[in-house]
């Protein structure tokens, strides 16, 4: 292999992450009005970077199958090229794009109707008649449990396990929540749900996570 090669490749490398890094402190939306006006490849390799990650990972939450995600990927950025002109500007972009995520997701789940969730915590019981927490969620108190337990190998398939066994509905709201840092607004906005519908199946999805993960922490902190 020659060096000229060598050398192109080099060049064609720091063009790349020259016009790149050019649109680091753009916001998503300046970048959007730049892809759609001006067909500016940059600002869309620059978007893609920005939320690839985010995209695989909230498909993969709600397929639970890699493949799917995949395929979710492409789709969600193959609509952004085609109707980045829809984007209005009303909510955040991220939003936006998270919403076509989701509803592609699910579009591909109800395809599949293989993971389905039987599973309901519509009457999940947390509280007595008098607002108390009551059963075996009462009783488990994390707090003084070391952070290495939850990064140990078991410790960490077993919360995963625990995440894909939530219904779907819930299962997209804790990742979004708690995985994805948004707010409850933000979720609201995106699943076209009310904030206290948000407010509830997250609180659902924490203890029923919390109930299903108790006896693996209180082995090692009881």
């Amino acid at each position: 292999m020659g060096t000229g090669f060598l050398r192109s490749i080099l060049k064609f490398v720091e063009e790349t992450e020259r016009r790149v890094a050019k649109f680091a402190d753009s916001t998503d939306e300046e970048l959007v009005e730049l892809f759609v006006k001006e067909n500016n490849q940059a600002a869309f390799e620059e978007i893609f970077n920005r939320y690839v990650d985010k995209i695989y990972g909230i498909s993969l939450r709600i397929t639970r199958n890699p493949a799917r995600a995949e395929e979710v990927l492409q789709e969600v950025f193959l609509t952004l090229i085609t109707k980045a002109d829809t984007f209005r500007g009303e909510a955040k972009f991220s939003s936006w794009l998270y919403r076509v995520t989701v509803n592609t997701s699910f579009m591909h789940l109800r395809a599949e109707k293989k993971y389905e969730s039987t599973l309901s915590l519509e009457n999940y019981v947390s509280y007595d008649e008098k607002g108390t927490l009551m059963g075996r969620i009462k009783a488990k108190d994390w707090s003084s449990r070391p952070d290495i337990l939850i990064f140990r190998k078991e410790g960490l398939e077993l919360i995963e396990k625990a995440i894909n066994e939530l219904p779907e509905s819930y299962r997209v709201v804790f990742h979004l929540r708690d995985v994805e840092g948004l707010s409850n607004e933000e979720i609201s906005n995106i699943l076209d749900l009310s904030i206290p519908a948000v407010k509830s199946r997250l609180h659902r999805a924490r203890l029923f996570l919390r109930d299903k993960l108790s006896d693996y922490f209180d082995e090692w902190v009881g």
